[in-house]
């Protein structure tokens, strides 16, 4: 935070000074008292399990600027101890959001906001990258993309920064509308309607008006960017007073990719906007990237740079950690794409996963996790396409995964082994696994493959 004070923390969340000084200057926010130093504002969240205002008094002993409390009324023998401001608030999350956007407000620079089921993280990534090529560029740092992480993201923006590109997550209803009216983006993208969260939302519908609340937060005058190829998407305008635009391969869309082409697993193609034409190469892997990639060209065109900008930007991105990263150099190649999973993201990771050279193509397929009541067939629907795509093994891991082999051994009689438990699974894979075998990690990040991808990755040599 710049120039942030305790008395600005007052006024934004209508608290009550209970001890401390109102002039006292504020750092960061933080949320993990272990992560607590000298002049941090700390916000204690009730969580399922944890509720941190037990760590009030520590943070306050260690030097912390000032903390927010909904269990204090009045001023104790506690506070007195310490130089720590304490402001009493009624709920300490609302709290934070409305910390989020009193700072929002206070920012001049635009912000773009990035949501969709699928790809979020990656589109993030990519348009940053793109807009690097002619600006200063913040972005969400990790995974902070909900209710608490966003205004956290927004109090780090600085002066330096001249774009915020921010991922706007949603696991539930109202909650994008929320995180939305915190970040005030001048350009709004989706990226796709899937069904990831299907589970707490209940269908692909509600899954779409959730995701198209993301205007909650976009202003007259604002840009909603869509993906043209996407079957829900392409039927949708936004709001009164805000500019559609749709990014694909259709004839539909104003920014539209041509004549693609894989050249080692990376895309190659021709970026077409209002007669204009722009090569583009990426430097990651798959042919679904080209979706991302044109999101990323078409933010950027918006705010006024050009297709061959937004290329020179986009060369720059390859990709980070756990998000189809390919070790080939050692002993056998590592595809470890573990962060997370959706049946959209397993059958990408299965088409570039195809492409990689090697003796044998070992597809190591954990549990899809939030997919709703039909889980089980969407398992037995990847596990199908898992043995169509031309793998020479697949291992999976969970209990859901049992469909994904049932879906596997019903197209095609190679072999399949099931596991349960994680620990047995890379026993076998450190029996099985040979010199120049190709082996991917997929699941869910609860599944903890990501560990176990980072394991063989060090052990093929990287």
């Amino acid at each position: 935070m710049e120039n942030v004070s305790v008395q600005d923390i007052i006024v934004a969340t209508g608290g009550v000074l209970l001890s401390g000084n109102g002039g006292t200057m504020l750092n960061k926010i933080r949320l993990d008292s272990r992560q607590v130093e000298s002049g941090d504002l700390f916000v204690p969240i009730i969580g399922e399990k944890v509720d941190a205002h037990k760590f009030l008094g520590q943070v306050a002993a260690k030097g912390a600027g000032a903390v927010l409390t909904s269990e204090h009324r009045e001023k104790t023998a506690e506070m007195d101890e310490t130089s720590c401001a304490w402001i009493a608030v009624d709920d300490t999350k609302k709290a934070l959001q409305d910390v989020g956007r009193h700072l929002r407000k206070r920012l001049t620079l635009p912000i773009v906001g990035v949501t969709g089921s699928v790809g979020k993280t990656t589109t993030r990534e990519m348009i940053a990258a793109a807009l690097s090529a002619r600006f200063h560029v913040y972005k969400t740092p990790g995974n902070s993309n909900s209710q608490v992480g966003v205004p956290i993201t927004v109090s780090e923006i600085t002066k330096e920064d001249e774009i915020g590109v921010l991922e706007l997550g949603m696991s539930e209803p109202g909650e994008l509308t929320v995180i939305a009216q915190i970040a005030k983006p001048d350009v709004a993208v989706i990226t796709n309607i899937g069904i990831t969260h299907i589970e707490q939302l209940g269908s692909r519908d509600n899954i779409y008006k959730e995701k198209m609340t993301i205007q909650d937060g976009l202003s007259d005058g604002g840009v909603l960017v869509l993906n043209g190829d996407d079957d829900m998407l392409q039927k949708t305008t936004g709001k009164t007073g805000v500019k559609t635009v749709y990014y694909g391969t259709g004839e539909n869309c104003d920014y539209r990719a041509v004549a693609l082409v894989l050249t080692d697993g990376k895309a190659e193609f021709t970026a077409v906007h209002d007669g204009e034409t722009q090569k583009v190469r990426l430097n990651v892997m798959g042919m679904h990237n080209v979706m991302n990639a044109m999101a990323a060209i078409a933010v950027c065109c918006e705010r006024g740079m050009t297709m061959a900008e937004a290329a020179e930007g986009l060369l720059t991105f390859r990709g980070f950690k756990h998000r189809q990263q390919v070790y080939a150099d050692g002993r056998f190649t590592v595809m470890d794409d573990s962060y997370n999973a959706s049946p959209a993201s397993m059958k990408a990771a299965l088409d570039v996963f195809k492409g990689l050279t090697g003796k044998r193509h070992i597809a190591v397929l954990a549990d899809m996790k939030e997919l709703g009541e039909n889980y089980l067939e969407y398992h037995r629907e990847v596990g199908e396409y898992a043995a169509n795509s031309g793998v020479d093994l697949v291992v999976t891991l969970g209990e859901a995964s049992k469909c994904l082999a049932e879906g596997a051994r019903a197209v095609k009689d190679i072999p399949v082994v099931e596991f349960l438990d994680c620990d047995e699974m890379v026993k076998y894979l450190e029996r099985e696994v040979r010199a120049g075998d190709c082996v991917l990690f997929k699941g869910s990040n609860s599944m903890g493959l990501s560990a176990v991808a980072d394991k063989f990755a060090e052990m093929a040599g990287k």
